[in-house]
């Protein structure tokens, strides 16, 4: 994600334009990443399918983004940001229309792959056209803006979708991208100036985005299936193995092409840069399984509506945004380290407290808030010393490929830890499950029945032949269990923050002593880091 700047910045009569066109651009694949997490319950229900399905139609999008991030950077670069921005806008709008269409949850989850793929045209493009249409000068203040909008947005999707999904229709979480999207499109091609990297080679590294792609698809498709067939299947045996050859070529690819690499390994020769990813990849692991089940328990088992659960988390978008710029001042007071040490440490009390509130849990301003607000407090700590990290932790004129490695690094932990936490979240409710039903007396039809469904989680169907005080006991089995597995993955993730602190400690270095050739870097100490 190159973004060398143009040779001549926008006028300043299109820079409000430009700035309206990324921040909606950047916008609509930010909500699209958030809301679709508040509408699964409803989805699951409505289109008939397991936690499997779930999984996929957040993993299908995630994994296009995720493999093809940095290609879409690359692209732009080469071919032109404007074309490549509007070609990703105008990709994301046809996949939104057909999500919105689908009948199916298969259909569903291939036009969310086709959306992740034009996501990942927009995602790199936005802030890319930003950094070549404003001067040095101006710059940063732009970057500002477009950051505190997009968190804004983020804030709002989840409410606002919540709201579709009760009040109109699920589908219209993906149709309202459809009229959006037109506006940025008309933005773009009237208002945003074409730029490119003119030192950018003619070739796209190809075949490290298939090997990318593919590997990524054989390793997350293995572990989704495994949690209802299991690690002795042969289909989720061949998929693994596959997946693990393939990002293996992908390394030896990328390695191979040295300087012109989608992902120049050189770079993470700083222990910085190779500590700050590191910090990454643990640490939104973590929030992403957070992420993705916290609406199940919210909706299926505390009973809130789709709008109260998407509202859950505001404290969190909220905080993100107040803090974000005292968390940036931290560097230069303390230096990078001790933030992104203290930070995931706090992250980790704030997972912790999730594991307090049983089934039932009552207010959520004594149940979940407190751990939103901790959470956030952690998140806020560290995102904003993250990034200076990873920006500084390389030659300037390296800044925008590495913002773009960390970004592709976080997105690929959330698509891996989803797959990962499914598992444990399957058979901790198995297992709970099961024991929880022994004791009651349940014919053996309808025993097996339930059992059948496990891997629906909180949405298993209960039979209609059941006494009510019956059916009553079985529903307290079903959200007692969930509960039981939610504690575990929120426990994993507990860990996994902390783990994300422990790197920041051993390979991140920092003091409070500015550098003077890189502003975005100021607080990062260098003198021991190699040349790249």
């Amino acid at each position: 994600m190159r973004a060398g700047a143009a040779e001549a910045p926008c006028s300043e009569r299109a820079a409000p334009w430009v700035l309206a066109a990324t921040i909606l651009g950047s916008s609509i694949t930010f909500i699209d990443s958030t809301v679709v997490n508040v509408a699964l319950p409803v989805l699951q229900r409505e289109l008939g399918t397991d936690i499997t399905g779930a999984q996929w139609i957040v993993e299908s999008y995630s994994l296009m983004l995720s493999a093809l991030i940095l290609v879409g950077g690359s692209l732009g670069d080469r071919l032109g940001r404007k074309r490549i921005f509007s070609m990703g806008l105008l990709f994301f709008a046809i996949a939104s229309a057909g999500c919105g269409m689908a009948q199916s949850a298969g259909q569903l989850i291939a036009a969310r792959a086709f959306q992740g793929i034009g996501a990942a045209m927009l995602v790199p493009g936005s802030l890319a056209i930003i950094s070549a249409s404003f001067s040095k000068q101006d710059r940063g203040k732009a970057i500002g803006t477009w950051s505190g909008f997009t968190a804004i947005s983020a804030g709002i999707g989840p409410v606002l979708g919540g709201w579709l999904v009760e009040n109109v229709s699920w589908r219209w979480i993906f149709f309202i991208n459809l009229p959006i999207a037109a506006v940025v499109l008309a933005i773009t091609w009237w208002r945003v100036p074409e730029s490119r990297d003119e030192n950018a080679g003619a070739r796209v590294d190809i075949l490290g985005a298939a090997a990318a792609t593919l590997g990524l698809g054989g390793v997350v498709y293995g572990l989704v299936e495994a949690g209802g067939r299991g690690f002795a299947d042969t289909r989720v045996i061949v998929s693994l193995a596959a997946g693990v050859v393939l990002l293996s070529l992908y390394v030896f690819v990328e390695r191979k092409r040295g300087t012109r690499a989608m992902m120049p390994l050189a770079l993470f020769r700083s222990k910085t840069f190779a500590g700050a990813n590191l910090l990454t990849l643990f640490l939104y692991a973590a929030l992403s399984g957070l992420m993705f089940f916290l609406p199940f328990n919210l909706i299926q088992v505390q009973g809130y509506s789709a709008t109260q659960a998407g509202a859950a988390l505001l404290p969190f978008v909220l905080t993100m945004f107040l803090l974000s710029r005292w968390a940036g001042g931290l560097v230069q007071r303390y230096g990078a380290k001790l933030p992104l040490v203290v930070g995931p440490i706090i992250t980790s009390a704030g997972f912790a407290l999730f594991m307090l509130p049983g089934a039932g849990a009552g207010s959520y301003w004594t149940s979940f808030f407190p751990a939103v607000l901790v959470m956030s407090l952690g998140m806020a700590a560290s995102v904003a010393p993250l990034t200076t990290t990873v920006m500084g932790a390389v030659e300037e004129r390296h800044a925008g490929i590495a913002s773009g490695i960390n970004n592709a690094v976080s997105r690929t932990a959330g698509l891996i830890s989803i797959a990962v936490f499914g598992i444990v979240m399957t058979a901790s409710f198995a297992r709970n499950f099961d024991a929880k039903l022994q004791p009651l007396e349940l014919p053996t039809e309808t025993r097996v029945a339930l059992k059948a469904q496990t891997s629906s989680l909180a949405a298993i169907s209960l039979p209609e032949q059941l006494q009510d005080e019956t059916k009553l006991e079985v529903k307290r089995a079903i959200e007692e269990s969930f509960v039981s597995g939610f504690r575990v993955v929120i426990l994993i993730a507990a860990g996994l923050a902390l783990v994300s602190g422990l790197f920041a400690w051993l390979l991140i270095e920092g003091t409070a002593q500015p550098m003077s050739n890189n502003p975005a870097a100021a607080g990062l100490k260098r003198k021991k880091e190699p040349e790249i």
